[in-house]
């Protein structure tokens, strides 16, 4: 493992709301993610997992504490230029798919690459479909795909730009048992071959168990993780 980490979260505070409707989401939470490295967060819904995800990516502003991926610290990055190191950087696949449905498969995955600036989008996008084991499909739209197969146009757009970190919020959570797995060994070789780090949440025992490691998160807080000397949490 490399001595610095491509994550890391220090003393991590987060309120979303305000009045009596406030509520403090992240309680004092420290994590250290290893390049490479496959993490599953587990917990019950309104812990707080699919926030920390959005903070790990920069789409929530924490209150109090540090985030440094890929060795940027947020605190130094306004958001247009946080917008641009999240497209460079992270890749995200969602349990809703979030394809655009006027779009054909290889439209969706060379999308990223074009807005990269990439001149081969749609060679790059045809490579990557047809590792998803869509070769034969990169003309359908959307709707003319299965749920896995969506899935799996997803995946390949999230690692066409070569990301550092993937982020994923419940990526089977859509799909039925079978394919579900499918997508999960698919999603789990894919990320190990590109040499990211996943960072996945999921309400599968199963599937987080499958990681490199598993984080525990309740009421906020990190409350278990393995190994443990990686991932602190006051009142842990």
């Amino acid at each position: 493992m490399a001595s610095e980490p491509v994550i890391l979260l220090d003393r991590i505070d987060l309120t979303l709301g305000s009045g009596p409707a406030r509520v403090h989401v992240l309680r004092e939470v420290s994590l250290q993610v290893a390049r490479g490295e496959s993490i599953g967060l587990v917990g019950p819904s309104g812990s707080g997992k699919s926030t920390l995800l959005m903070v790990i990516a920069g789409l929530e502003r924490i209150d109090s504490g540090r985030v440094v991926v890929a060795g940027q610290d947020y605190a130094g990055l306004g958001e247009d230029a946080l917008a641009r190191f999240r497209g460079s950087q992270i890749g995200f696949v969602f349990q809703a798919f979030h394809l655009m449905q006027t779009m054909t498969a290889l439209e969706n995955v060379a999308v990223p690459l074009e807005l990269a600036g990439r001149d081969d989008a749609f060679d790059k996008a045809r490579v990557m479909l047809g590792r998803v084991g869509l070769g034969e499909r990169l003309s359908h739209y959307p709707a003319q795909l299965s749920g896995g197969e969506q899935q799996r146009v997803a995946i390949a757009r999230a690692l066409a730009v070569e990301p550092a970190i993937l982020i994923a919020d419940e990526p089977t959570g859509n799909l039925d048992g079978a394919t579900g797995h499918e997508v999960a060994d698919l999603l789990l070789t894919t990320v190990a071959e590109h040499g990211a780090t996943l960072v996945l949440v999921t309400h599968d025992v199963g599937l987080a168990a499958r990681c490199d490691r598993t984080v525990q998160i309740a009421g906020g807080r990190i409350e278990a993780a393995e190994p443990p000397h990686l991932v602190s949490a006051a009142g842990a």
